[in-house]
């Protein structure tokens, strides 16, 4: 009898951990990766600024669903089948150790992406996928299906899909995996396969800020700051986190967080929104005026400006009196009401305007991609076409930062690569593989 032949389009985290996952659940199958680049992995060298962020020490499915914007209750199942501690255990078995940081990230003990790309480059040859650099798809085509007896009585077995090469090389499969990313190619395929696209747009990404002033702090933090964004015709959007500001305007989780779950609200007013700043919302705001005003009381010769009423960067703290007209040589005993409720409003709800998008150089997420509902997430298998697959990016999936897109990459791959293998090895996924 005939090999199965699986074909896996895509060298990027999802596409090789479903060979893998394949390969090693059924080693007579002929599993072949196709990457059209010559350096396979590439997003995975650079993400988590070099460090790969594998996954996040969430291990409650339905909290873990949480953090994506788009796909969580399709992945609910999926996260039941393959989850974080599942990815720590594969990993840990094929001989790298994660570690967690304070606000839950993993990584690689060694603080390197290249432990995963080299784990991941060792587990394919050992589980002998035949790995192709410098393979470019053009095309896909369905084939005939399951065969036809020969002459002699024989079976002789058709392919399920035809994998056309630039090359002219025509690789005959029986199930086949997409695993293409945000890659156009992927979604192409997809669709003249029958399948229905959400349009992908740039998810985690920072904000541009018009404002040349607060460009000037580039650098400055804080630790706990509330963003309310407001975009027209779409419902406020809040999220709380760290705050960063860069030459560009903002960035840092809270952010990320908030460009991620309003990405599809930006895009359709072409990053153009409001956003409103708490700077203290550890604080009411009456609880802010009550600072102030003790301060007011107790050092009314003091310079407002150096002489901070709250607990801010100093650098900030200029920059916010500045922005309601305190100059430099007033003192707080001249502070009028007008200004106090000013400094107030600033520093419980600024407002700053939105001009674009910036770029998070640790991940490169899109939301999008295909249709979930056309997709069985027990096996990532296509509900239209039998024998097709898809795992990660290409799927209308996207988490925030930290982990969670790596995370949804493993699973869905995982699942991907045991239906391709044995359909019935769905029935019993664990990470022993």
């Amino acid at each position: 009898m005939e090999p199965l032949r699986i074909v896996v389009i895509g060298g990027g985290a999802a596409g090789f951990f479903g060979a893998i996952a394949a390969a090693k659940s059924n080693p007579r199958a002929r599993v072949i990766l196709l990457e059209a680049s010559n350096q396979p992995l590439a997003k995975v060298r650079i993400s988590g600024g070099g460090r790969c962020n594998v996954t996040h020490a969430c291990f409650d499915p339905k909290v873990l669903i949480q953090n994506y914007p788009r796909g969580g209750k399709a992945l609910l199942g999926a996260f039941t089948r393959f989850q974080p501690q599942d990815t720590v255990a594969w990993f840990a078995k094929n001989g790298v150790q994660l570690k967690t940081e304070a606000d839950g990230r993993m990584f690689p003990i060694t603080d390197s992406s290249e432990t995963i790309v080299n784990c991941l480059m060792d587990a394919t040859k050992a589980a002998k996928v035949e790995l192709r650099t410098g393979a470019v798809v053009v095309g896909v085509r369905r084939g005939g299906g399951k065969g036809v007896i020969g002459r002699e009585g024989e079976f002789l077995p058709l392919s399920n899909f035809e994998v056309i090469l630039k090359s002219g090389e025509q690789l005959p499969c029986d199930r086949l995996l997409l695993a293409t990313g945000s890659n156009p190619l992927g979604y192409k395929i997809a669709q003249q396969l029958g399948h229905t696209i959400e349009k992908p747009v740039p998810s985690l990404f920072t904000f541009n800020i018009r404002d040349e002033k607060l460009r000037e702090l580039a650098g400055v933090s804080v630790n706990y700051a509330k963003l309310r964004l407001i975009v027209p015709e779409h419902s406020p959007l809040e999220q709380t986190g760290p705050l960063l500001i860069t030459h560009w305007g903002l960035s840092g989780p809270a952010v990320l967080k908030l460009s991620a779950w309003g990405a599809r609200a930006l895009h359709s007013s072409n990053y153009q929104a409001t956003l409103l700043i708490n700077w203290l919302p550890q604080l009411q705001q009456e609880q802010v005026r009550q600072q102030l005003l003790a301060v007011k009381n107790d050092s009314p010769k003091r310079l407002i400006v150096s002489h901070r009423g709250v607990d801010l960067p100093h650098r900030l703290w200029q920059y916010i009196i500045s922005r309601v007209g305190i100059i430099t040589e007033n003192r707080w005993a001249e502070l009028s009401n007008k200004n106090l409720n000013q400094l107030v409003q600033e520093i419980s709800q600024g407002k700053y305007l939105i001009s674009g998008k910036g770029v998070f150089k640790e991940e490169f997420v899109t939301c999008g991609g295909i249709n979930l509902k056309q997709v069985n997430f027990k096996t990532m298998e296509s509900k239209l076409v039998p024998g097709l697959y898809f795992a990660g990016e290409i799927l209308d999936i996207d988490g925030i930062t930290g982990g969670f897109n790596f995370q949804s990459a493993w699973t869905t791959a995982y699942l991907a690569g045991l239906a391709m293998a044995h359909p019935e090895s769905t029935k019993s996924l664990k990470a022993d593989s």
